[in-house]
């Protein structure tokens, strides 16, 4: 049998954070884990398990301590710094949980300058793909607002906007649903699987939230890939 293609290729991935007096806080720990292309995954467990950490890795924004991580076949942080942001500008979209938008901007110019950036769109096609992604999400009429004249659910519409007008084959989402009522969650929810079921793309989600927990292919709770070692000190072997 065939295996199907992987989006993500972690191995021996750690994270550690320094504590001070030569000691450090282990909070991932991921011997080995994939995403196969086209999967839609959601990432559950418990809170300060280290999900928005795994997250930020796959992203590249944040570095590991040890391991690699391979997305669609690009070790990631074999990547120069610039070279990786151009490459996670074009190939991951991410809806971060604290939406990250630009308070001087509107959400038409928060969109597009992720499209400037990213530079994987026609300039002369960047605003209509801005405009469309937008309205998908039932903000074509608060085009021309900044974040601050926005709820707290339209800004994460913004920010879901922003994470796919690139088109890119894997989007994350760290709680893409948590500032919305029920009934916008499911919505909002619908439309973004549409559009990420459309292009084929990879998913990964960090959700407790039961319409997203339904939706997913598998549910993976975070505690069965990930066993840091707290509390290590400096040389000290797991």
């Amino acid at each position: 049998m065939t295996q199907a293609p992987l989006a993500v290729i972690m191995r021996g991935v750690k994270k550690s954070f320094p504590l001070g007096d030569e000691a450090s806080l282990e909070a991932l720990n991921v011997a080995e884990w994939a995403l196969p292309v086209g999967s839609y995954t959601v990432l559950t467990g418990p809170s300060g398990s280290g999900k928005t950490t795994l997250l930020n890795l796959i992203a590249g924004v944040s570095v590991p301590s040890a391991g690699t991580i391979s997305v669609h076949d690009t070790d990631i942080f074999a990547l120069s710094e610039p070279r990786r942001d151009r490459f996670r500008a074009r190939h991951i979209g991410y809806v971060f949980q604290t939406f990250n938008l630009l308070s001087a901007f509107t959400a038409l110019e928060n969109v597009m300058l992720s499209m400037m950036f990213a530079d994987a769109i026609a300039k002369r096609e960047q605003r209509r793909r801005a405009v469309e992604i937008l309205s998908r999400v039932g903000l074509g009429a608060r085009l021309s607002h900044r974040p601050q004249h926005l709820s707290r659910g339209e800004q994460q519409r913004v920010a879901i906007a922003r994470a796919l007008a690139n088109n890119p084959p894997l989007v994350l989402a760290d709680e893409p649903c948590a500032s919305l009522d029920a009934d916008t969650a499911r919505e909002v929810l619908g439309e973004f699987l549409t559009v990420c079921r459309e292009g084929g793309k990879t998913l990964l989600i960090v959700s407790h939230d039961q319409a997203v927990l339904g939706a997913g292919d598998q549910v993976v709770d975070i505690t069965r890939i990930n066993r840091p070692a707290y509390r290590t000190s400096v040389g000290e072997h797991r």
